[in-house]
């Protein structure tokens, strides 16, 4: 089998600071070398025929790092925006970043409003950037944002869906973390009910494009079965025989 059953792949690109010190170097360090991952990654994602890619670039909790290393993240996101701009533009990406962007500097806040706004029609990949994210909140400002719109209304699965940040978005099929950590540190918590998870002790400096094609395959092939018995391709496929099951079985219910 092969990726045709990924859609979206989301990474937690973890393990920067920890590269950076484990070679004598200063966190930032590994952040910068991190930095330029993210491009062949990316094209990578396109090649293997990919609807959507989700990076996790900076979360709540970031904040409580040392100014230091914000203020190079923050320049980071500022240098990809100028550097790939003309990139992806030409494929036909569709960029976006999720999260409170607010406390950005306005020059890069007017980079990613422009950028999102021409590549809003693209057919090409749904690259989202997570700045400023995390699961929890996103989830909340989903619940809020429906109460404030649909007083007194039951809130449903897809009025959550509807009212998230990226609601255009397909289900996560695939969550990878680099730099050996086994958790998903508040991200993408409602999309990745039913993801398949893959923990690399690689760091995010040192994977490399050929790793990210293995994990696919990998993934690929394993069996998906959505709280079924076989296999299926997707969440909705299993929704739907659930449904008509639970109806066979309440129709039924006095005879078992």
């Amino acid at each position: 089998m092969g990726t045709n059953n990924i859609r979206h792949v989301a990474i937690i690109m973890d393990g920067n600071g920890r590269w950076a010190q484990g070679r004598g170097h200063v966190r930032i360090w590994g952040h910068v070398r991190g930095s330029s991952v993210v491009s062949s990654i990316v094209e990578e994602a396109q090649a293997n025929n990919l609807e959507a890619l989700t990076l996790y670039a900076f979360s709540t909790e970031n904040w409580s790092r040392p100014f230091s290393e914000v203020k190079v993240l923050f320049r980071l996101l500022k240098k990809f925006l100028l550097k790939e701009r003309k990139k992806i533009l030409q494929n036909k990406i569709r960029f976006k970043v999720i999260g409170d962007t607010a406390d950005l500097p306005e020059e890069t806040k007017c980079l990613i409003d422009s950028l999102t706004q021409e590549t809003s029609n693209f057919k090409g990949l749904k690259l989202t950037f997570a700045f400023g994210y995390g699961g929890r909140s996103e989830i909340l400002h989903s619940v809020n944002k429906f109460i404030t719109d649909n007083p007194g209304v039951k809130l449903g699965e897809k009025d959550l869906w509807q009212n998230l940040f990226a609601p255009e978005l397909p289900e996560v099929d695939l969550l990878i973390r680099t730099g050996g950590d086994q958790r998903v540190s508040n991200f993408l918590l409602w999309q990745i009910a039913y993801a398949e998870l893959f923990f690399t002790k690689t760091q995010w400096p040192e994977f490399k494009r050929e790793e990210f094609c293995q994990i696919l395959d990998f993934v690929s092939n394993r069996e998906r079965r959505f709280g079924a018995t076989t296999s299926y391709s997707c969440l909705n496929e299993t929704k739907v025989l659930a449904e008509k099951n639970r109806q066979i079985i309440h129709d039924h219910l006095g005879t078992i």
